[in-house]
């Protein structure tokens, strides 16, 4: 195992660019589609170190910048029906419904906590035998199968008290809708947590549909550089392929343990991405059999429809079309401290990532 400095040598991150501007002639566009990834570019100043012809886009990677407004409401009705739980992960809680927050109605005393795994919702659960203890449950592939694991948990407990929300996505039919759209892609970075997952074959339906190039990588410097290297070198010679930069710890064929636990849990459903839209076939619904344990079929609560902010281009940043330089409100009324957009919620936001690392203070 390498020791973290080793992926953020400096020598070598130069050399891998030398090489990227050598070989490098056509105008290529090139996608994240993880907030780790978009997180790390700004971080370390990876665009700068790129030719002028290399185009580096921000996709719809980020799971709490792409929930919608709606499931934000609805988890702030659950939140004050009496004797509720809600437990969340703390990105969630400052992303903008349509009136409020959770943060918002944790300080008007609704019963709203952070926690940092399902397991600990469980925990809860388990200790406040008098209360129903909802959690929301959000992320791709990578959280999905521990919300999974969870719910197998409270059944093999007889845990009666535990319910989910579920918003669990998954990744490539968002990749496939972005290009529908007319976005202009060469070649994914792919998500590396989510791969660890799913395993690298998810992307081939891509590479042969759509003539795009994929390669999984990690979340260093070299790792990054490495992997727009991969992607550099399959536009040049015109062979667009499925490639894992992050051998140590993607497999071709993922966790297969993690997978069945999705597959014995969850069905497909037509879910909505913020700025996408509905994509057929994306979200992940917890089934029939499982049905006392999912919060949609056990609390009776209705929401509007919600609007989206005006001036907020959250949706045409996710997409691509657009950056957070675009944004009239970017560093004014939108900030960390003052989200108008989910994009500046999280620390995996596009917004969140310009404003922490290109020095808008």
């Amino acid at each position: 195992m390498k020791y973290i400095d080793e992926y953020r040598d400096k020598s070598l991150v130069l050399k891998i660019s030398d090489k990227i501007k050598k070989i490098s002639r056509k105008k290529i566009s090139l996608m994240e589609v993880c907030g780790g990834h978009t997180h790390a570019i700004h971080k370390f100043g990876l665009p700068s170190l790129l030719p002028q012809n290399i185009k580096l886009l921000s996709g719809p990677g980020c799971p709490v910048c792409v929930t919608s407004k709606k499931y934000i409401d609805q988890a702030i009705a659950y939140s004050k029906i009496k004797n509720v739980i809600i437990t969340t992960f703390g990105d969630l809680v400052r992303v903008p419904g349509s009136t409020s927050t959770l943060l918002k109605e944790k300080a008007r005393g609704t019963d709203v906590r952070i926690v940092y795994s399902s397991l600990d919702a469980l925990d809860i659960a388990k200790q406040s035998i008098d209360k129903k203890v909802i959690f929301l449950g959000i992320g791709f592939e990578t959280t999905a199968p521990t919300t999974a694991s969870t719910i197998i948990n409270a059944v093999e407990e007889n845990i009666k008290n535990f319910f989910v929300f579920s918003t669990h996505k998954i990744m490539p039919p968002a990749m496939k809708a972005i290009i529908d759209e007319g976005i202009m892609i060469d070649g994914y970075i792919c998500p590396g947590h989510v791969s660890t997952i799913t395993g690298s074959m998810i992307y081939e339906p891509l590479v042969k549909k759509y003539n795009v190039g994929c390669v999984v990588s990690g979340f260093e410097p070299i790792d990054i550089m490495q992997s727009i290297l991969m992607l550099v070198e399959q536009v040049e010679l015109n062979k667009k392929k499925v490639e894992i930069q992050y051998k140590r710890a993607v497999k071709i064929d993922g966790n297969i343990k993690a997978k069945g636990k999705m597959d014995k849990l969850f069905d497909l459903k037509d879910d909505w991405w913020r700025g996408i839209g509905i994509i057929k076939e994306s979200g992940l619904k917890i089934k029939k059999n499982f049905k006392e344990y999912d919060a949609e079929m056990n609390f009776d609560v209705r929401v509007e429809e919600p609007k989206e902010d005006k001036g907020c281009i959250c949706g045409e940043i996710l997409k691509g079309i657009k950056t957070p330089e675009d944004c009239r409100l970017f560093t004014k009324k939108c900030t960390p401290e003052n989200p108008i957009g989910a994009c500046m919620v999280s620390n995996e936001g596009s917004c969140n990532a310009y404003y922490r690392y290109k020095n808008y203070e």
